[in-house]
């Protein structure tokens, strides 16, 4: 789920050792069109405390772009977006699931499972490949096969940004940085070279 296309999942092995050099996990891949051109989204954050500095999103950027410029992975024009995950952030990788236990999430899966695609619950946890949640209104816990997973991502409540608030007074920032909750982020426009014109 870290890369959701073909080229998305291209695009990620380039990405992945950059960031690790930089001791950096990247979260999120994707590779959107939009009308004028595309827009390559990644999202990064320190293992450490799953954060990321404006800084670092911008060091990110630039390294990103240097393999870019060589690999030339990517037809045409698009803005490279390196930003952290955010608080609502997107869920990935089986970890997320064992780190943000307790947490509230929504998911969706690629096929039905018991009539639907799309559960909301409490995250319980990651076990043997399935994702445990306590859904609303069930019971049992339900276990959703994580290879099954289009989409997943914690919701935004009160209990989330009051994490989000602690997490950066911890740091020292202060409460408005002037960016969305959660967000560092740095652009970067890269065009076709000449020869590819």
């Amino acid at each position: 789920m870290r890369a959701k296309t073909a080229q998305d999942r291209q695009l990620l092995e380039l990405i992945d050792p950059v960031a690790e050099s930089l001791g950096l996990d990247v979260v999120r891949v994707r590779l959107m069109s939009g009308s004028r051109r595309q827009r390559l989204q990644v999202m990064a954050e320190r293992p450490s405390d799953h954060d990321i500095s404006v800084e670092q999103c911008a060091k990110l950027s630039r390294a990103i772009s240097e393999v870019f410029d060589a690999a030339d992975p990517i037809a045409g024009e698009y803005l490279l977006e390196v930003s952290s995950p955010g608080v609502d952030r997107p869920l990935t990788r089986p970890v997320d699931f064992d780190l943000f236990e307790g947490e509230e999430a929504r998911l969706e899966t690629d096929r039905m499972i018991e009539g639907r695609k799309r559960f909301k619950g409490v995250l319980a946890g990651f076990e043997d490949g399935n994702v445990l949640i306590d859904l609303d209104g069930e019971d049992d816990t339900a276990l959703i096969p994580f290879d099954w997973l289009a989409d997943a991502k914690l919701v935004l409540t009160d209990a989330l940004m009051k994490r989000g608030a602690a997490i950066r007074a911890a740091r020292g920032e202060p409460e408005d940085d002037g960016l969305p909750e959660g967000a560092a982020e740095h652009t970067d426009t890269k065009t076709p070279s000449e020869d590819n014109a």
